[in-house]
């Protein structure tokens, strides 16, 4: 099987992780600047096949995406299972997960996926139904995080959340009328952070499934935040924290 891939952020981390997954790749014709010109020769150094195309061609390929250039066809990843949880989180000594309940835009997913790999998050979490897909949308916005982060659909996300708990993972799930904010919450342990989706916030079956509620305090006169913007300042206080352990 084969996905394709566009955008040079994402080309450079397959080809920086696993260039044996490449099939071809696709250059726009006439597009000659460095970024793009420096990426070309390390994929010619690795004998991967290279077309030049004209942009019609290209855009039609990635259906109004940002393709900067450059579009290839890969070999399909390893795909994660929820099976494959158990064995992972035996391998972790102080887990962080991130738990999506809902995203449906592949933006924000890209955007969360990105946030995860630089807040050293080791697994991302999403139910199979009402998420959005892994394309080429989200790997392009993640910008190379999804090569470096596990990406785990689950059936039931509720009972997932009863599963980390007999890992002894902490639940901490974000709701606008939670009673204490990120900033009065031990993020230092085993934990799961667990974030809604973009209008209305993490289901209630999961939130029954979580340990503690948190929000982040807003100064200003908006009353949420995008979900990616969230889960970025919900993890870097976990990083925050974790970096005086």
């Amino acid at each position: 099987m084969s996905e394709i891939i566009f955008g040079i952020h994402a080309v450079q981390a397959l080809l920086e992780s696993d260039p044996q997954r490449f099939r071809e790749v696709f250059i726009l014709k006439g597009r000659d600047d460095l970024r793009l010109r420096t990426l070309v020769a390390a994929l010619e150094a690795q004998d991967i096949v290279i077309q030049l195309v004209n942009r019609k061609w290209l855009d039609s390929q990635v259906k109004g995406g940002v393709h900067q250039g450059i579009m290839s066809r890969i070999k399909t990843g390893r795909q994660y299972q929820e099976s494959d949880l158990p064995a992972l989180l035996k391998s972790l000594e102080n887990p962080l997960l991130l738990v999506l309940d809902r995203v449906t835009d592949p933006h924000n997913l890209g955007a969360c996926l990105r946030s995860a790999d630089a807040a050293g998050v080791h697994m991302v979490i999403v139910p199979k139904h009402c998420s959005a897909s892994l394309n080429a949308t989200v790997k392009k916005v993640a910008s190379g995080a999804t090569e470096n982060v596990p990406l785990i659909r689950v059936t039931n996300l509720a009972r997932t959340l009863r599963l980390l708990q007999e890992y002894n993972i902490w639940i901490i799930g974000t709701a606008s009328e939670a009673g204490h904010t990120l900033y009065q919450s031990n993020m230092t342990k085993p934990m799961a952070l667990v974030m809604g989706a973009e209008a209305k916030g993490i289901r209630c079956l999961t939130r029954k499934h979580c340990h503690e509620l948190i929000s982040i305090p807003m100064a200003g006169s908006v009353s949420s935040l995008n979900v990616s913007v969230a889960t970025g300042v919900c993890l870097f206080e976990v990083v925050r924290q974790r970096s005086w352990m």
